[in-house]
């Protein structure tokens, strides 16, 4: 029995399990980068396809990395006030280096680079976690979750007809679901008496009834 032992084996032993999970979301972030001069450039930017199984169980992984990414954008904005633009080893860096707004953009930067390290040691690629930092974290600010989407495709692989599947980050090519509007019909209200008119109209043809009845008696 395979009790309390989530997450699909993929034909992999766990080492293997780890490096095939952690390439493939390197893999997704890799593809925001700016790749206009790479050999090898992705077709679509925010997007891989690989097997159904596979794209639900890296799904978490990218969905952590992307959530530690987020949750440092306010200390990284406090942190900006207090960091310098001057050049590396040069005069106005020492000054700075040596100043109070060193250490306070030191304490101030302290989360950041914690989390960084958090998402290296996840992805195990410095050029993904600094896309992830600097591209994708910042465009979903105001996102509490759900930064990925899973579709199925319904063509299957060449080969072993594995049914395949891609993997993206939503906030591009979102659906928009469009709905048609209501009916309208070009009756005037004088041509269709509404529902209380009727009433009204019956309950008087009544009393002129009985009014009628009585003065005959």
């Amino acid at each position: 029995m395979r009790h309390r032992n989530r997450g699909r084996k993929l034909g992999r032993s766990p080492s293997h399990q780890r490096a095939l999970l952690r390439n493939l979301a390197s893999a997704l972030f890799l593809t925001e980068r700016d790749a206009e001069f790479d050999d090898n450039k992705p077709n679509i930017k925010g997007r891989i396809i690989t097997t159904l199984q596979k794209a639900k169980e890296v799904r978490p992984l990218v969905e952590k990395c992307v959530t530690i990414a987020c949750r440092t954008l306010p200390q990284e904005e406090a942190a900006r006030q207090f960091a310098t633009t001057a050049r590396h080893d040069s005069p106005e860096w020492r000054t700075w280096r040596t100043s109070d707004r060193w250490r306070k953009w030191n304490q101030a930067i302290s989360p950041v680079v914690a989390a960084r390290r958090r998402a290296l040691e996840l992805l195990g690629d410095k050029q993904a976690v600094r896309v992830l930092f600097e591209t994708i974290a910042p465009r979903f600010a105001d996102r509490a979750g759900g930064y990925t989407r899973v579709v199925r495709l319904a063509k299957p692989r060449l080969g072993d007809a594995g049914t395949r599947a891609l993997i993206e980050l939503v906030g591009v090519r979102d659906r928009v679901t469009q709905r048609a509007p209501a009916p309208k019909f070009e009756t005037s209200a004088e041509e269709k008496p509404s529902a209380r008119a009727k009433t009204k109209e019956a309950s008087s043809k009544a009393k002129d009834e009985e009014s009628a009845e009585e003065s005959k008696e």
